[in-house]
């Protein structure tokens, strides 16, 4: 487990669906081999390509789309940019033409059926989530590198764990929760404001504001396209999206193009607990339903776990006055340190701990943020972030036909309703005569993960999986 820096904008990352850690990691792993092959010889001298998967990227990579994100990272197109609108066409050219454009400058001859090998049998001892890219040159020399995306996007290549953050010095440095306490107890700061001050160890503070509005927006896009979104989602199970439905069915069939109309339009149906819950509900859906048809969403922290921290800020947004810049950022950097204690001190990757890691994680992440922002102290956050993760504590990665839909999509709104409920219960709570702490729940996360059998962790081969009488699409 890595102890460098982790900035907000390594837990929040723009990128494609529908999955962090099989879609977004494989992507940027392909994207930095085609770097290091520039590093020994031009493109133009790379005569084949070919891509080995293992663990759980072999199992489960059709469905999470891992060998179309590897397609166009070795394509050199960016996840961030990339039109999402564009991918079934790409995919189909490069199949169609058995080439690809390696780092869009170089045809290589290319077969996806032939030359992305799924390994279902065989894993590497580092993490489940391997892949290695190998290259050949036409003077007979050749290169090969072996990198594990390791949750959240991350990426790491074998050998070299450093996220390239290690040099940074923080002038608050936090690995743990009680780090974190420290600092606010010694300085008076809020956690938002401890964060701030160090992010500004990478950039200014407007340039960080920016950044996280930025963040936002992607969410609350990928949330108003959701809820405005009806069909079915890609892969074969034939899920009828629910979101658009829901947000009709609630604004009485009525429309709107315009986000801000939108939102006041929530606003003024009220606030009572069955039409606040059903909202928070559709929020979800929608977002994770974008995710699982290959649309843009940000990590929060993962891809799988997407539809929390938008779900429950927009809760935020809409029915606690909580539409403001500012109370949006504070409301982010929160999120973003409690992830990160989490990544730091068990792990994000459902790969290796299941769910828990990822929508325990959010609602974790979430329910701080929310307790912050609502005017909770310090140690009520912290107390928020642990009785949502308690809560969650072995849920398992289970998913149908290694699709990132059932039950991922419905297990968001679940994880927003906790973090909610956590918050409230942390804000009526006195933190000094809790039992639990956040650090203790971290830890326990992460020996749950290490006991937990490797059939639930993203592997398809447990749970749900099973027990609903639909197969894996064919390799």
């Amino acid at each position: 487990m890595s102890y460098e820096p982790i900035s907000v904008f390594d837990m929040f990352k723009i990128g494609v669906g529908p999955s962090s850690s099989h879609t977004l990691g494989p992507w940027r792993a392909a994207q930095r081999f085609v770097q290091s092959i520039q590093t020994m010889q031009p493109l133009e001298q790379v005569a084949t390509v070919r891509v080995l998967l293992y663990g759980s990227l072999a199992k489960t990579g059709k469905g999470h789309g891992t060998d179309v994100a590897i397609q166009l990272g070795l394509c050199g197109e960016d996840p961030v940019t990339f039109d999402v609108n564009s991918i079934d066409a790409r995919i189909r050219d490069i199949a169609d033409m058995n080439e690809i454009l390696l780092g869009g400058k170089h045809e290589v001859a290319f077969d996806p059926r032939e030359d992305i090998d799924f390994l279902m049998t065989e894993s590497l001892p580092y993490h489940p989530n391997a892949v290695t890219f190998l290259a050949s040159f036409n003077d007979g020399t050749s290169i090969a590198e072996t990198w594990y995306s390791i949750g959240g996007g991350f990426v790491v290549k074998e050998n070299e764990e450093s996220t390239g953050h290690a040099q940074v010095q923080l002038p608050f440095p936090v690995d743990t929760a009680e780090d974190l306490l420290h600092w606010c107890m010694k300085t008076g700061m809020s956690i938002s404001e401890v964060v701030m001050e160090n992010e500004n160890a990478w950039r200014s503070e407007e340039e960080t504001k920016q950044g996280v509005i930025n963040i936002w927006r992607v969410m609350h896009e990928c949330m108003f396209k959701g809820c405005h979104t009806e069909g079915y989602l890609p892969g074969g199970l034939n899920v009828k999206r629910r979101g658009a439905g829901l947000n009709k069915k609630l604004l009485q069939q009525k429309s709107y193009t315009d986000f801000q109309e939108w939102v006041e339009a929530i606003r003024s149906g009220g606030n009572d607990f069955k039409y606040t819950l059903d909202w928070v509900s559709c929020f979800a859906l929608a977002v994770n339903e974008e995710n699982a048809s290959f649309g843009r969403v940000v990590t929060a922290p993962t891809n799988g776990a997407a539809g929390v921290i938008p779900a429950v800020l927009m809760y935020y947004v809409c029915f606690c006055n909580g539409a403001d810049e500012e109370k949006i950022i504070r409301f982010l950097l929160t999120a973003s340190e409690v992830g990160s204690i989490f990544k730091k001190g068990s792990t994000i990757s459902a790969a290796m701990g299941g769910c828990q890691a990822e929508i325990g994680v959010s609602s974790a992440m979430a329910a701080a943020a929310l307790t912050e922002c609502m005017g909770g102290t310090q140690r009520q956050v912290l107390m928020a972030a642990e009785i949502a993760m308690e809560h969650h504590l072995g849920l398992t990665c289970d998913p149908i036909a290694g699709l990132v839909q059932v039950p991922c999509i419905e297990r968001n709104t679940m994880g927003a309703i906790k973090a909610i409920t956590a918050s409230q219960l942390a804000l009526q709570s006195t933190p000094d005569f809790a039992k639990v702490s956040l650090d203790a729940v971290v830890k326990t996360m992460w020996d749950t993960a290490k006991d937990m059998n490797h059939k639930y962790k993203e592997t398809a081969e447990g749970g749900l999986a099973i027990n609903i009488p639909i197969a894996l699409p064919e390799c």
